[in-house]
């Protein structure tokens, strides 16, 4: 509340989301019996109609400790991207989304966290090794961010794949007797969209 009383609200708002807010319970039903009634202290209330726009002005606050590291943030995964310049404060910038996090009230999924290593091509990356991982992170050689595989190898590879199927699924319509113009629009929704 004290994130929401810096914006330019009107003060009704603000009353009615804070009141949105206070004295919530949860209890469950299941096979005819009834949990125990608990507070819900969450900022985020995942389902309701303010839960987008609460994490929204939740998370608009963190930022990189270190000039040239960068924070990027989609619904409720936050990327940190360190350019090697940068590698030593690896640590010390996971320690700061750490703290932000418990000072924000919400908790790190840990067995979330991935560390890729990207190097330069040609020569010049193959010299470099990567850095140790970071606070045992796992060290992976691909990562998918919003559908996207991020290592264009296989980003290429798995798009191939699925496009090979989906043009197996327009010959089957095709020998079914779909009409053109139909098969036509069947690939423009499907093959077209996930190729461009």
């Amino acid at each position: 509340m004290s994130k929401l009383a810096t914006m330019q609200l009107p003060d009704s708002i603000y009353n009615w989301v804070q009141d949105f807010f206070t004295n919530r319970y949860h209890c469950t039903r299941y096979a005819g019996r009834l949990s125990t009634v608990a507070g819900i202290k969450a900022i985020v209330i995942q389902g309701s109609g303010l839960g987008p726009a609460s994490y929204v002005v939740t998370a608009a606050d963190p930022h990189p400790c270190t000039i040239g590291n960068r924070i990027f943030k989609y619904a409720d995964d936050t990327y940190l991207v360190v350019p090697a310049t940068n590698s030593s404060t690896r640590c010390l910038e996971i320690d700061h989304i750490g703290v932000w996090a418990a000072q924000n009230n919400l908790t790190l999924n840990c067995g979330k966290p991935k560390e890729m290593v990207i190097r330069a091509g040609g020569k010049r990356g193959k010299l470099v090794n990567p850095p140790a991982p970071c606070l045992d992170i796992e060290q992976v050689i691909s990562i998918r961010i919003l559908g996207v595989t991020i290592n264009d190898a296989d980003h290429v590879r798995s798009l191939l794949i699925s496009s090979n199927s989906s043009l197996y699924a327009l010959r089957v319509l095709r020998v079914h007797g779909i009409p053109d113009e139909s098969l036509q629009e069947v690939f423009r929704a499907t093959l077209l969209v996930k190729i461009t």
